[in-house]
């Protein structure tokens, strides 16, 4: 029933919660080495671009590069429930492997949501970015993060082990940054980069961002509607292989 469900995602969801909580230290890396990075990293975008343009790319740069490793979490949270047989034990009760997926995805959004947050407020009260339309920002943010969750619970539920999972994430991370024209922008980068750049969801998160940041209505509603497909399929994708129990059994 709806609402039993609703009560077992409750659970699981306060569950995760005081899970994370009781290990901040990813968490707490994820929240400082951004700032860090953003700091060192400012004054050469601004060289390169000025005062606006240099802000707007250090902070579009940090704040993708780190939710993308952040992709960590939730992907190491699912594999380490999968190397304890969670999986197996829970298809033998009456939760749902979607009840089991959202019991641990919705922390992390919180989480991710908190990180990017604080970068966007940091560059704002630190180093002069302008926001000209703050609920495009919030939707471009939100998409972003559904897109991380999506491909944070697949990783999650494909890899066999944490060091595959390790490899996939700081792997993935760089290259899904680096094609969408986060760490460099695309006009400097070779032609052939230009051409596969929208396959990589960084290249629709850096324009929806740059957009929200413009007030471009538009532009930032297009690339949060591609965001939002790839969130689905990833999310799909993880879901039917939990409830299949594909690959189910991980090793640490």
């Amino acid at each position: 029933m709806p609402h039993d469900a609703a009560l077992r995602a409750t659970a699981l969801i306060r569950h995760n919660t005081v899970l994370m909580l009781r290990e901040p230290g990813p968490l707490a890396s994820r929240m400082i080495m951004p700032l860090a990075f953003l700091i060192l990293l400012h004054p050469l975008y601004q060289a390169a671009q000025g005062q606006r343009g240099g802000t707007a790319q250090a902070v579009i740069a940090t704040l993708i590069t780190f939710s993308l490793l952040a992709l960590s979490i939730v992907g190491g949270s699912i594999l380490t429930d999968r190397s304890w047989h969670t999986w197996e034990r829970v298809r033998a009760t009456a939760v749902h492997p979607a009840e089991l997926l959202a019991g641990k995805a919705l922390p992390v959004l919180a989480a991710l949501l908190a990180q990017q947050a604080l970068i966007i407020v940091f560059g704002v009260t630190v180093l002069g970015l302008t926001v000209a339309a703050l609920p495009l920002l919030m939707l471009a943010l939100l998409a972003w993060t559904l897109t991380l969750l999506g491909l944070g619970a697949m990783l999650g539920v494909l890899a066999r082990s944490l060091a595959e999972l390790s490899a996939a994430y700081d792997i993935g991370a760089m290259l899904l940054s680096s094609l969408g024209g986060a760490l460099v922008p695309l006009a400097v980068l070779p032609g052939w980069v230009r051409q596969v750049a929208p396959a990589s969801p960084g290249y629709w998160a850096v324009s929806a961002l740059d957009a929200a940041f413009r007030g471009d209505a538009g532009r930032t509603l297009a690339a949060s509607a591609v965001l939002a497909a790839f969130a689905v399929a990833a999310g799909l994708v993880t879901t039917l292989r939990a409830s299949r129990g594909w690959g189910r059994s991980a090793r640490l």
